[in-house]
């Protein structure tokens, strides 16, 4: 399996980062936390979505829900 593709938080807006985590079914996002560089894998496995961050994974049952978290969280402008 090819390596997901790597965005830096904020980079695009959350409609964008939804559509390519539907397309690519995983996206690993490059965020700053603490002074130190994170990376964050969002993904979707066709019915429910994930953010697994370092510290948690956390799912989302829609796509509004995780367009919210994209957005509250910095990572989707």
């Amino acid at each position: 399996m090819a390596d997901p593709p790597v965005v830096d938080a904020g980079a695009l807006d959350a409609d964008e980062l939804l559509d390519r985590i539907k397309s690519e079914g995983r996206v690993r996002l490059r965020t700053d936390f603490l002074d130190a560089e994170h990376e964050v894998t969002l993904r979707w496995d066709g019915e429910v979505f994930y953010c697994d961050t370092p510290t948690r994974l956390h799912r989302h049952e829609t796509e509004s829900a995780m367009r919210t978290c994209l957005i509250e969280q910095g990572y989707g402008r």
